[in-house]
This record gives structure tokens, sequence and C-alpha cells, in this order.
């Protein structure tokens, strides 16, 4: 249940509320995104405790939520309940998620006491720095608060699941490959932020550096919704490392990006519809030369996917795991049918060039990484390229979940201030 006022007396003087945000606004922490809403406790928890459990069926009220979980608890300890697996597996993830959404109110609940009480005590001591600290956690958990309230919004079939990424070069040779390896690396960097486990599927290398192509597995709670909306080309424009000359090259690379599905959802392949090659997987040579076959590609005939895996040296295990992508990778291509998007994502796949482009990233003649899509931009492309994405990320998402333009607009005039 929302309690209201923890700022006692901002929720009943309004006017010290509005003064205090122009206070902030004055000593220039940054522009504030409060305005007088901020000053009352509820209007967080109505964006935080409403909008966050939606990622627990629709529920809205705080005392249904914590009824539900009673319910989901008292039937997971029914010793009935694994003889329906599909069933135990749903009731048990449906448990964990409200679990979760729970804990993370609660948590901001009680940051948000605690800042409060913090800017009690400098106003009684007088202390400015303990005031300011104190606002600045609010700022920051009003921040979180907006981060998780759209990510209740992650509420597709698989937006849950963990997620494959794949990354190809585009035409341009070692230019292009070596940019494919520098997205590699900032998605690894994303992830490792985050705490996603990261598990190396396939590489394939360039000619003299960097990666033709890469496939990895990012394991952790809404990957695939997170960075759902990362499939597409990415442009690079900078002075070639690899051009004696020092001229300017742009480059192109694309990245994949399909949900690791759960074995109760079910894809037929028939061994008829599919292609299978076996090659000798590349990696470190002396007593490691791989001497067998063991690389798998999979190669699905109607719809021309392909998938292969070399990160196991038993061919058996190499093709299980590419069967496991393929599945995924025909989910997700059905999916993308319904949503009648399957031919401009097919085409992003083979035409790696100006006409499929998400994002922007240029290094010379001046900095910036802008979303083609949204419109936000960073002065920082080093930070970008280093994993700090989140901002993109969030923009593609609340558009693409209809938040409308000005949202997307607002996260731009973020991006241009950090």
């Amino acid at each position: 249940m929302v309690r209201d006022a923890v700022f006692t007396d901002w929720a009943i003087d309004p006017c010290t509320a509005n003064a205090r945000l122009r206070e902030i606004d004055r000593r220039n922490r940054h522009p504030s995104q409060w305005n007088s809403k901020c000053a009352q406790k509820s209007v967080i928890w109505s964006r935080v405790s409403t909008r966050l459990l939606t990622l627990c069926g629709g529920i809205f009220d705080w005392d249904t939520a914590l009824t539900r979980l009673e319910k989901l608890n008292a039937e997971a300890e029914d010793p009935g309940l694994w003889d329906d697996q599909e069933r135990a597996q749903k009731l048990l993830r449906d448990r964990t998620r409200l679990e979760k959404s729970i804990e993370e109110v609660r948590g901001l609940e009680q940051q948000l006491d605690d800042a409060a009480t913090l800017i009690e005590l400098g106003e009684a001591e007088d202390d400015k720095d303990v005031v300011a600290e104190g606002e600045a956690v609010i700022e920051a958990l009003q921040r979180r608060a907006e981060k998780l309230e759209l990510e209740s919004l992650l509420s597709g079939e698989a937006d849950a699941n963990d997620c494959y990424m794949e990354i190809n070069a585009g035409a341009g040779g070692t230019e292009s490959q070596d940019w494919a390896e520098m997205l590699v690396r900032m998605y690894l960097r994303w992830a490792e932020a985050h705490d996603y486990k990261v598990e190396w599927i396939e590489e394939s290398a360039g000619e003299e550096a960097g990666l033709k192509s890469a496939t990895f597995r990012i394991n952790g709670p809404n990957a695939y919704g997170w960075l759902k909306t990362e499939s597409g080309v990415h442009r690079l424009v900078r002075i070639s490392p690899f051009d004696s000359q020092s001229r300017r090259h742009t480059s192109f690379a694309s990245a994949w990006v399909y949900p690791v599905i759960d074995d109760a959802i079910e894809i037929e392949i028939e061994d008829k519809d599919l292609r299978v090659d076996t090659y000798r997987a590349s990696g470190a040579g002396g007593q490691h030369v791989n001497k067998t076959d063991s690389a798998v590609r999979l190669t699905h005939i109607a719809t021309g996917i392909v998938v292969q895996c070399q990160n196991d040296r038993s061919q058996h295990r190499n093709r299980a795991q590419a069967m496991a992508m393929m599945r995924a990778r025909l989910y997700e291509h059905e999916m993308q049918k319904r949503e009648e998007d399957a031919q401009a994502e097919q085409d992003t796949k083979t035409d790696i060039g100006w006409g499929h482009q998400i994002r922007s990233y240029v290094l010379h003649p001046y900095q910036m990484v802008k979303d083609l899509r949204t419109n936000v931009e960073s002065g920082n492309a080093h930070a970008v390229l280093d994993g700090d994405i989140d901002k993109y990320l969030e923009a593609s998402l609340a558009a693409q979940l209809g938040s409308g333009e000005g949202d997307a607009e607002s996260e731009s005039g973020d991006a241009d201030g950090s």
C-alpha cells in the first residue's frame, strides 16, 4: 500500500517543495526532472508500485500483490505440483517475478525514507552538504523509478528470456571487421555492467583484424526485452587506423538479437528441412589444434536462416547447441512474421548498408553517437563504446511501446547534458 508523505513538510506546503526544487536547479546540480509532484512520496509510488507490478500479470494493487504472492507460495508447496511440469515452471516463474517486484518496491521505499530522514537531519543542523546528499539520492531514485516503470512494460511473450546476439561485419574488409569487434566489446561491457552472464557461441576471425562474425548468449532477467531493439545496422565514421594516409572511413556492422526460447514451446524441425555442415573449428595451435570437424553449421532451407556453433570440442554438443539456436531463430522469425516485420528484418541481415541504419557512431571530425530512430544522442562516444548504452535502449523501447516522441526527445536532452 502506498503510504503518504515521507516529506511531510513538503507535502503539506507545496510552496516549500517548489522552492527547494528551484534551489537545486540554481546550484546547477542538473536540471530537475521532478517539478512540484516530486514533493510527494505518493507520486513516486504511483510510478513504481503500480507500474512495476504489471510485471506480475496486471496487478495494480499492493494488497492484491501480497495476497497473490501468498497464494503462489501455497501452490508451490503442493506435493502434486510437478505432476504438470509446464504448469509448475510457469508458477515458479510468476512467483519469482512477483517476489522481485515487491522487493524492488520495498527497497526503493526504504531508500526514500532514509533520504527524507537525511534531509530532515541536515535541515535541523543547518548542514547544506547533508541536505544536498539527500536530494541527490532522491533524484537518483526518481531516475530508477522511471527505469523500473519502463521495465515493467516488458510484457512481450519472450521479453523476460535470455537472448542470443549475432554481430556481422558489413562490406569493407578489415575496417568493418574491426568495427564488428568493437560492437561485440560494447555489448559485452554493457552485459558485464548489468551483471548478466555471457556465453560465447561462435566467432569467425577477420582476415587481418577484428571479426567477420560472432554469436554469444546473454543470460539474465529481461535480457531479450532490453536488447531486442538493437537489431539493425550500426554505422561508424572515424580516421582509419589501417589507412597509412589517415583518411576518414565509414564502416558498417549489423546486430541481430533473438530470444532463447523455453523448451515448452514446440518448434518442429524436420531433418529434410536442414542442411548440416561440419568444419574444423578455429582456435589455438600447438597441442590445442582442432584435428576433427567439431564445428557445426545448420541452414534452414526454407527460410535461409543459418546458425553455427564451435565452442565445444564435441561435435554432438555443438550440434545440440546449434539446434537450440535454430529453434530460437525460427521462433523469432515467426513472431516477426506475425508483426509483418519479417522481410524488413531479413533485409537487415542480408544488406548491411546505408538503408537500414539504426545508430551512427561518429569519432571524427567530432564525437557523436546518435540513434536515428529516437534522435537520442551523446557527445561522449567513448563512453557509449564502453557499454554506456542504457539511454538508447530505454528511448527505443519507450518508442516501441508507444510512449510517444516526447519521451524520446526528453532522453535526447538528457544525453546532451551527459
